[in-house]
């Protein structure tokens, strides 16, 4: 039963000068933007609501701190303003729902969400949308006593439950007294708040609420950890954050270090070592640049710069492959923040009691772009149980299938401001979520085990559409493991061949037919070569009826079927043209076209996109037109 976030507004913080709403995904919600934007202080912002440790003081609101510089000295002199920092707003389960009104055996809370309130001006949290039928729980709970009528009338008219104690007793109301108490149970607070509303949020709402996790790039291990400074420093940094729980996850005490013989090292070493191991298991779930690192841990006494006696735990990294050591620090920077994060997140794994949303910023920054996949990899496998938001700037961390679930940030003059990625324009924000897309569309290339090879996005889409609707006919389509690849024109087509050389892939491709004798020397050089096999490369004259063999693959439509779709594409643009307006010497279609408009060339994409928007029946096209792309598709799943 988790509450699930759905909303934060954040009004006045650090670079945050104007309100700023931002949607929140229930798996994964990912704010890009460049480096100084704001998104840390987003997370932060969050963060500082509810934050798991509520000893830690870094995840604490500060008006000094955190109030917009600019406008604090304003914030200070006026009295009346809250200031308001952050409100979160969370969907409540039907599940909770539903037990709420069970136990208060009555229907008498139907609320989907509420909103969490943080202010400058005072500390206590205020809510916003927490409601609660007083007068059916007041009706309901006096049934079960001996009142008069005239005080179960004054009852009915009560609104909430901390009026119950004002009632005066009559000469009958033998169990007044006994109710009272009673309702006292739901009502007597410290806070004032007395309805309720607040004891359903005290009773149940309030311990349902996810706590937040942060996790950063400072967070990470240092190679060499002082047992004694972390044993009795209560400022700590991150890193000695991360090493206390790595400490509490071997179940190890610093002081029991401290207070051990030379002798008695190796039995902590053995439990280090064992929760080592398991949580390097973890990483290789997900770490697939080297599997060949292990974890290594040594107690060390070192004497300081008074000569006092000091104890550290020696972290290494050792490759198995070359047999040497190196302090975690040096070693992978991508290893160490992925061996760092599972132990810091191990603290809150341990946690069975309490929901948790996770806050990344910046997650694997120092990766490589093959493990900034698995790190995406892996935060989508934590999304089935926690819900994340994260922050980055790289384009390996954007799920080009999910970019409804992005958010741009950015700084402007007028403070830091977040929005729908649609709407934002600035050039330097938008290039991970463009270079994402770009990165996407290639990698179907090394990633897809059979690929179909076009010319262009117009290819893609008629080939597309009627897959799908010869499959919907229960005729032959595409086979669903192929992937369609445009490549951006037939120039291309020998560079992308050459680069899947030796990629044990399955390539074929499917083209117009080649009108220009370089390029067809091209692909006999690679058929000649044995990069690509003659049978693998197929144009779409093989699949019309005419005695050219030119065709592209507007011809496997009868032409009055795509001057449909011509001719709504631009319409306002062209006159309509008729079958009765083209020049059958010429011997494409679009060459047809070309004369009547009087233009050498015209986006050939237009039409295919209109076709694809109106997305006619099968009984919209000619048996001939399903026939030819049937026989195309029946030829292409036959070569891989």
């Amino acid at each position: 039963m988790k509450l699930v976030l759905k909303e934060v507004k954040v009004y006045k913080y650090k670079c945050f000068l104007n309100e700023q709403k931002v949607a929140i995904d229930p798996k994964t919600t990912t704010i890009v933007g460049m480096n100084e934007s704001g998104k840390t202080s987003f997370l932060s912002a969050i963060a500082k609501t509810n934050y798991f440790d509520d000893s830690d003081n870094d995840f604490k609101f500060d008006t000094t701190h955190d109030y917009p510089r600019n406008e604090l000295i304003d914030f200070e002199e006026d009295d009346e303003d809250e200031g308001k920092i952050v409100s979160c707003t969370y969907v409540i389960p039907k599940e909770l729902i539903e037990q709420i009104n069970k136990e208060l055996e009555v229907d008498v809370f139907n609320i989907t969400e509420f909103t969490h309130n943080s202010n400058y001006r005072n500390s206590k949290i205020t809510l916003s949308g927490i409601r609660a039928d007083d007068r059916a729980f007041i009706e309901h709970l006096s049934k079960n006593y001996e009142l008069s009528e005239p005080t179960k009338k004054v009852i009915s008219e009560l609104k909430s439950i901390d009026k119950v104690s004002e009632l005066k007793a009559a000469e009958e109301d033998t169990d007044l007294s006994a109710f009272k108490a009673e309702i006292a149970k739901y009502a007597n607070n410290p806070t004032g708040w007395n309805n309720l509303g607040h004891h359903i949020y005290i009773t149940y709402i309030r311990p349902a609420m996810p706590k937040f996790w942060y996790f950063d790039d400072y967070y990470p291990l240092s190679g060499k950890i002082n047992i004694n400074k972390m044993s009795t420093s209560q400022e700590m940094t991150e890193q000695d954050k991360t090493a206390r729980a790595l400490f509490e996850l071997a179940k190890i005490k610093p002081q029991d270090v401290l207070n051990a013989q030379t002798n008695e090292y190796e039995r902590f070493v053995a439990l280090l070592e064992a929760s080592a191991n398991k949580i390097t298991k973890e990483v290789f779930k997900f770490w697939t640049t080297n599997t060949n690192l292990d974890i290594e841990f040594k107690i060390q006494e070192i004497k300081n710069a008074q000569n006092q006696s000091e104890k550290y735990l020696d972290i290494r990294v050792k490759s198995q492959r070359h047999k040497i050591t190196l302090p975690l620090d040096r070693r992978s920077k991508g290893f160490n923040w992925f061996f760092s994060f599972i132990v810091w997140f191990s603290k809150i794994q341990s946690d069975k009691k309490s929901d948790y949303i996770l806050l990344l910023d910046e997650p694997g920054l120092n990766l490589h772009a093959s493990a900034q996949a698995d790190l995406l990899r892996f935060i989508t496998e934590l999304a089935d149980k926690y819900q994340i938001i994260y922050t980055t700037h790289s384009p390996f961390m954007v799920d080009s299938e999910h970019l409804n679930r992005v958010r741009t940030c950015l700084e402007t003059d007028a403070g830091s401001v977040i929005s729908d990625s649609i709407q934002e324009k600035d050039p330097n924000t938008l290039f991970p979520l463009q270079a994402a897309l770009g990165y996407d569309i290639a990698q179907n290339l090394f990633i897809s085990k059979k690929n179909l090879l076009v010319e262009g996005p117009a290819d893609l889409l008629y080939l597309t559409f009627f897959s799908n609707l010869l499959h919907s006919e229960k005729r032959t389509g595409l086979q669903d493991d192929i992937t369609i690849v445009p490549v951006g024109g037939l120039d291309k087509v020998t560079t992308f061949i050459s680069l899947l050389r030796g990629s044990k892939l399955g390539v074929a491709c499917l083209l117009d037919t080649f009108v220009d004798q370089k390029g067809n020397q091209k692909v006999q050089d690679l058929i000649s070569q044995k990069i690509i096999k003659d049978k693998h490369i197929r144009f779409f004259d093989e699949f019309v009826e005419n005695s050219n063999n030119v065709a592209d693959i507007e011809d496997l439509f009868d032409k009055d079927e795509y001057l449909k779709y011509f001719n709504l594409a631009f319409a306002g643009e062209y006159q309509e043209i008729k079958v009765s307006d083209l020049d059958n010497s010429m011997p494409t279609i679009l060459k047809q076209i070309n004369k009547v408009i009087g233009k050498d060339r015209f986006n050939h994409y237009r039409p295919a996109n209109k076709l694809n928007q109106l997305s006619p029946k099968a009984s919209d096209f000619s048996k001939k037109t399903l026939d030819r792309y049937e026989k195309i598709f029946i030829e292409i799943n036959k070569l891989y």
